[in-house]
């Protein structure tokens, strides 16, 4: 965390690193009236990535505290006010906080500035619709964004009639559920990836009858993926959209996909080109303890070169996994079955694996997609 954020006695949110720029209150640990040493937590926010406490930057007393559980808050924002040996503004009673004096603005509540900045953003959204001032009128008293009605009027004019029918539609369903932390980054960057990546998906199934019973599945994705990298190194790469082009990477660090209440995690398993399966399953196991803690290090959800998805252990033989940039790649296993094969022309039930191969077009073709699949079918058909 960087060093932490003073402006007389307010003291704002500060940059948490890692690129996140806003933040989730959870809980706070102290009260208006309460009196703080430095370094005493003041209050746990959730990032994308974790629970983080920020402590406090200075002893004094708390005068105000911004904002309350569940409200997003974002850097820079003011999080505490301290009242330092009687240092504090005199409060004159207003609701939206004190009133400046003459030739100064009244402050605000930071949740009012938020929301203040974001109404521009939502009017931008509804410019497209074409309506008259009056339905435009109409839509914003009864907070409908008319980018999310569908037009009944001549040349796909909005009418009242459809601003009202979607009010009523909102009104029956209830209020929005705003997405927090975890799933909030999981929909900003999958956005980004829908946006940005050329995605194409490869799908074919691994004969895994060879198997023993008590094989660890997700180690045999993980030497397949191996095996699938040194036949084709292109997949383990990072691309640059900026400066269109890519970085075939020698270490392979793969990301785990990891589903948990709170949204999807992808912890990684690093350099597991070179290590056994001992330790690569010690590895895994602490790591997803670790996500369903949400005590991983943000370090440990960074840096991956190909991703990796066990889709199957719920449902599901194929999918069209999502790649995450700036990696290329990303491979998924499905829900293996029993399925009748020929085998020298005769038919034979066996165990089969479907497998998924999403990789972005931009910096892989379709030879070396189809090639590093056709390398890990043929390591998974292997025996143990």
């Amino acid at each position: 965390m960087e060093r932490l954020v003073m402006n007389g006695n307010l003291f704002y949110l500060p940059d948490l690193g890692e690129g996140l720029p806003e933040a989730e209150i959870r809980e706070w640990h102290v009260a208006v009236g309460d009196s703080v040493v430095q370094d005493q937590p003041l209050v746990s926010v959730e990032t994308a990535k974790a629970i983080v406490d920020i402590p406090s930057p200075r002893a004094g007393s708390i005068a105000r505290l911004f904002g309350e559980p569940g409200e997003m808050v974002h850097t820079g924002d003011p999080l505490v006010e301290f009242d330092v040996e009687g240092s504090r503004r005199p409060d004159t009673g207003t609701v939206v906080g004190e009133v400046k004096g003459a030739g100064e603005s009244a402050e605000k509540p930071a949740a009012e500035t938020r929301r203040e900045h974001a109404a521009p953003a939502r009017q931008q959204q509804s410019l497209g619709a074409k309506a008259t001032p009056a339905v435009r009128a109409l839509a914003q008293r009864l907070e409908v964004d008319l980018a999310i009605v569908t037009p009944s009027g001549p040349d796909g004019l909005v009418t009242a009639a459809d601003v009202q029918r979607v009010a009523r539609i909102l009104a029956e369903v209830g209020p929005i559920e705003p997405l927090r932390g975890v799933r909030r980054a999981m929909a900003v960057n999958l956005s980004r990836a829908h946006a940005e990546v050329v995605g194409v998906s490869i799908h074919d199934d691994a004969d895994i009858q060879a198997w023993a019973s008590d094989a660890d599945v997700t180690l045999r994705l993980i030497r397949a993926l191996v095996a699938g990298c040194a036949r084709e190194p292109a997949l383990n790469a990072w691309y640059d959209a900026h400066a269109v082009g890519r970085r075939v990477l020698k270490p392979i660090h793969v990301g785990i996909a990891v589903d948990t209440t709170d949204g999807l995690f992808v912890p990684i398993l690093r350099d597991v080109a070179g290590r056994p399966p001992d330790d690569l399953r010690a590895a895994l196991d602490r790591i997803k303890a670790d996500v369903r803690s949400r005590s991983i290090p943000p370090a440990e959800l960074r840096g991956h070169t190909i991703l990796l998805s066990n889709f199957g252990t719920f449902a599901g033989r194929y999918a069209t996994p999502v790649v995450l940039p700036p990696t290329v790649a990303i491979l998924g296993a499905g829900k293996a079955h029993d399925a009748v094969v020929a085998v020298d022309g005769a038919p034979a039930v066996h165990r089969i694996l479907p497998l998924s191969l999403t990789f972005d077009h931009r910096a892989v073709t379709g030879g070396e997609a189809a090639r590093f699949l056709g390398a890990v079918l043929e390591d998974l058909e292997k025996p143990a």
